[in-house]
């Protein structure tokens, strides 16, 4: 049973609870997302695992997940991203928000989101189990996508994107990441 960290609107925390029944409640929790880019600017998307819980064959940024209790977010994004894309790399939180979505299943989402970048040039692989595809793509091929195709995205991508790209305005610059 995994447990996720409750908080409050300021990100105080407040306890913890098993992650499903938290998702079930829709209650504020702690949460992170990773956005890897390579030398060229490029971002690494992954095409999250048929099997998960909830937005299964989407694509989204390189990985995300929650602390468990006891982590720091930096901590757990270090972690997870390895357990999930299998290398590590220097990650710097870049901005938090808080979001909350709902979703068909009956599932919420309502995390205090906090969001972190780095960089990766190496030969990547993921976790199958956790990953179904990954790759490269410029930003604004993804923009473009997204606006195209946006139910090949998942929901906390396409909210998160447009404020990662915001913050990297002007364009993707070397000293950015």
């Amino acid at each position: 049973m995994a447990e996720v960290i409750l908080v409050d609107d300021k990100n105080i925390p407040i306890g913890t609870m098993d992650k499903i029944e938290v998702h079930q409640k829709g209650l504020l929790h702690r949460a992170f997302s990773i956005f890897i880019f390579n030398d060229k600017g490029e971002m690494l998307l992954q095409q999250r695992s048929i099997s998960k819980f909830h937005s299964g064959g989407l694509w989204s940024n390189t990985c995300c997940s929650h602390p468990e209790p006891g982590e720091t977010i930096h901590e757990a994004a270090v972690k997870r991203l390895h357990e999930e894309m299998g290398f590590a790399t220097e990650l710097t939180e870049v901005f938090q928000f808080i979001y909350k979505m709902e979703f068909d299943n009956g599932l919420t989402e309502f995390e205090f989101h906090h969001v972190f970048i780095g960089k990766f040039n190496e030969a990547i692989y993921p976790d199958n189990i956790e990953v179904r595809d990954h790759f490269f793509m410029s930003m604004d091929d993804i923009h473009s996508s997204i606006e195209l195709f946006p139910d090949k995205y998942t929901e906390w991508f396409r909210i998160t994107f447009p404020k990662l790209e915001k913050h990297l305005s002007p364009p993707l610059a070397e000293a950015s990441i």
